[in-house]
């Protein structure tokens, strides 16, 4: 094929171009897609579709349908959970140093004070959007937001590391209660059965870079067991939904507790953690229907494959 007459591209000036250096705007570029992976290896991205179930799942344990309060409450649950993976790498950068020096503040593609400042600001932003949400949103926020710290800087090293983070998910479900009607209580069945969930789930990840004993994801495989079965309990009909976010909760989270079991090695104590994190989602949904709200279920239910799909470009965790 001939040159292009307007451009002089061809063959041999194609050739001569194979080897220049990238042009400034494509270094510039390269440069701030690299930056965004960091922040969003930092900040456990897939992990982020775990959160508005939170508020949603309190919010239909106290409503019928969620309010413009609701969308208050998951923008603050967001804000205080991205605010606790931030703080949770800064707290360990010296540990990751050593087991995990890919990630971002070890190999230096973020500074340490900018993962600390956008705790600070995510845990503002967080107390701020509850407080427009009102008084007993901001009162159920206020000890999450102290919770999530506390967690990070020092009480994940003590055994009452993985109560202190089920605590974290059982406000933070309380919180999408009090937002929406600001009557948190009637949703404390819901939030003690995540809170379980998420206890289990951060026993196991203690183990994570080391593995060790089968006994902690063989306690979580049962936990999981029991939960389903308090999901699932009682159908009648027109409650399939319920039964099969029930399934889709057990199957995301029962095998990987059992193959940790069987071999609780690193990579599959991690694959254990990691699934963990995501059954999450259709437990919230469970939880969403258990209360009778369908649509809320259905809505938290659809986040599930969008965390899937990041997850293969981001860790969750």
């Amino acid at each position: 094929m001939g040159a292009d007459r307007r451009t002089g591209a061809g063959p041999t000036a194609t050739a001569r171009s194979a080897g220049r250096a990238p042009s400034p705007d494509a270094a510039r570029t390269a440069s701030l897609a690299a930056h965004a992976l960091a922040w969003a290896e930092l900040l456990r991205l897939p992990a982020l579709f775990t959160v508005p179930g939170d508020a949603l799942a309190g919010a239909a344990a106290t409503a019928p349908a969620p309010n413009a309060r609701t969308l208050l409450a998951i923008g603050s649950s967001l804000c205080l959970y991205e605010a606790g993976m931030a703080l949770n790498d800064w707290s360990d950068r010296e540990e990751d140093a050593v087991e995990r020096p890919h990630r971002p503040l070890p190999s230096a593609r973020i500074h340490p004070a900018a993962a600390f400042s956008a705790a600070c600001a995510l845990t503002g932003a967080g107390l701020a959007l509850a407080a427009r949400a009102g008084r007993p949103a901001l009162t159920v926020a206020a000890p999450l937001a102290a919770t999530v710290w506390a967690y990070d800087l020092g009480l994940k090293r003590t055994p009452v590391g993985p109560a202190a983070m089920a605590a974290a998910r059982g406000l933070d479900l309380l919180l999408g209660a009090a937002a929406t009607t600001g009557h948190p209580r009637r949703a404390l069945p819901s939030a003690a059965l995540l809170a379980t969930h998420t206890l289990a789930v951060t026993a196991v990840s203690r183990r994570e870079t080391t593995g060790g004993s089968p006994l902690t994801p063989l306690a979580a495989l049962a936990t999981t067991g029991v939960l389903t079965h308090l999901l699932t309990r009682r159908l009648s009909p027109g409650t399939a939904l319920r039964s099969t976010l029930g399934a889709a909760y057990a199957l995301t989270a029962a095998r990987p507790y059992a193959h940790a079991a069987l071999n609780p090695s690193p990579p599959l104590t991690q694959r254990a953690v990691g699934s963990g994190v995501r059954a999450t989602i259709p437990l919230q949904a469970a939880l969403a229907a258990h209360s009778g709200a369908r649509s809320t279920a259905v809505l938290v239910a659809t986040l599930a494959p969008l965390g899937r799909r990041f997850a293969r470009t981001v860790s969750i965790t």
